[in-house]
């Protein structure tokens, strides 16, 4: 007979959150429940409540969960371009279109997060805080690339939009373009913001 032992709380925390991010992505804001992250992860629905104070906690950690994911490989993608400040930026940019990013179980996941935008603050703030940081990093890379650039705020918010429209195509699959075609219009979205 196998011994009961029990789940690192860290473990089980992320275990919650990653099935979150399941639920959301199979069954959208919607079909978000303790009672459907919890049938996921597999444990009790009153095991979510010793980690999160409700869904809407749940749901906004596992934003934040996920834009960390993406964070990373963003920073492994620059940190791979070498040292080159024009190579890195594209590298920054050009990650979103391919996996881990460019994703359909991320893109449905992100769609879940949006629309709870309006309705759950907690959701919203955290989004304030992904988007930040993503452009954040951007605007580190644009100043790299260019340091005479006086505000790299609207060139990053210009690339910005570029990147997640090609990025919602993409991810939605059958994109009348390329990953390689989503790079080449970013390069030059880039040259035409920055020269």
């Amino acid at each position: 007979m196998k011994a009961f032992t029990r789940a690192d709380p860290d473990e089980r925390r992320q275990s919650l959150i990653h099935a979150c991010a399941r639920v959301l992505a199979d069954k959208g804001a919607a079909g978000v429940s303790v009672r459907a992250i919890c049938a996921e992860a597999g444990v009790s629905p009153g095991l979510l409540r010793h980690y999160f104070a409700g869904v809407s906690e749940a749901i906004a950690e596992t934003y934040r969960w996920v834009g960390e994911t993406i964070g990373e490989a963003l920073e492994a993608a620059v940190a791979a371009a070498g040292s080159d400040p024009r190579a890195r930026l594209l590298a920054y940019l050009a990650a979103s279109f391919r996996p881990p990013i460019a994703s359909p179980d991320l893109l449905a996941t992100y769609v879940a997060f949006w629309s709870l935008t309006r309705s759950e603050a907690l959701v919203a703030q955290v989004r304030g805080e992904v988007y930040s940081e993503y452009r954040r990093g951007l605007e580190a890379l644009i100043r790299a690339y260019r340091p005479a650039v006086q505000d790299a705020r609207l060139p990053a918010i210009a690339l910005t939009a570029l990147i997640d429209g090609l990025w919602l195509e993409l991810s939605l699959g059958q994109a009348p373009f390329t990953p390689e075609e989503a790079e080449a219009l970013a390069e030059k979205w880039l040259d035409g913001l920055l020269g």
